[in-house]
């Protein structure tokens, strides 16, 4: 059974306050198109990541709100800007990267919050039933590129029903596979 594997870019996460901060009080985010996760856009708004050896400028905000902010960069880009990035599933946040972020009416230093995000596979319960594999279980990908084949080890497996069924990966992997714009992967055991 193939999926879509799918490339997430450099992106942030960002709480109700420090939106505020970074672009006002009252600030709502400004949907810009859906992903492919149900409920997930992304947004017109973008912030700069500050490191401590340069900046990555014009970071999209994904949407909605959440509890922390987070920052997902690539390898590449949190060494390029002298930040540690440890590789985390989302949301597991704790002990990592720090970096500032700065909007259009203000900055938030964050102390924690950057992370290169592990590479996983949404799927909901029927999915994961589908391909053999429950939550939290670490599988292998064959992604099929021209000139480029390889197999991911290390992906996670994340199963809820409000999911849609996609391996995502970042732009480093993306690359080193030759993903284009409609690449798909299957679980090999």
């Amino acid at each position: 059974m193939k999926f879509i594997v799918e490339t997430s870019a450099r992106h942030v996460h960002v709480t109700q306050e420090d939106l505020e901060t970074l672009f006002g009080k009252g600030y709502v985010l400004t949907k810009k198109k859906d992903l492919s996760q149900p409920g997930q856009y992304a947004c017109e708004e973008r912030v700069t990541v500050v490191g401590s050896k340069k900046e990555l400028a014009g970071v999209s905000i994904l949407g909605p709100c959440r509890k922390a902010t987070q920052v997902e960069l690539s390898l590449t880009d949190a060494r390029s800007i002298g930040v540690a990035a440890p590789i985390r599933e989302s949301g597991d946040i704790a002990g990592s990267g720090a970096c500032k972020l700065v909007g259009p009416c203000g900055e938030v230093e964050l102390k924690e919050g950057v992370i290169a995000a592990k590479r996983h596979i949404h799927a909901t319960t029927k999915d994961a039933e589908a391909l053999g594999v429950t939550n939290g279980e670490i599988v292998s990908v064959k992604v099929d590129t021209e000139g480029r084949s390889l197999v991911f080890g290390d992906v996670v497996v994340r199963v809820s029903d409000s999911y849609a069924l996609a391996m995502h990966i970042d732009t480093d992997e993306s690359n080193a596979a030759g993903c284009g714009r409609e690449v798909y992967g299957e679980i090999v055991k």
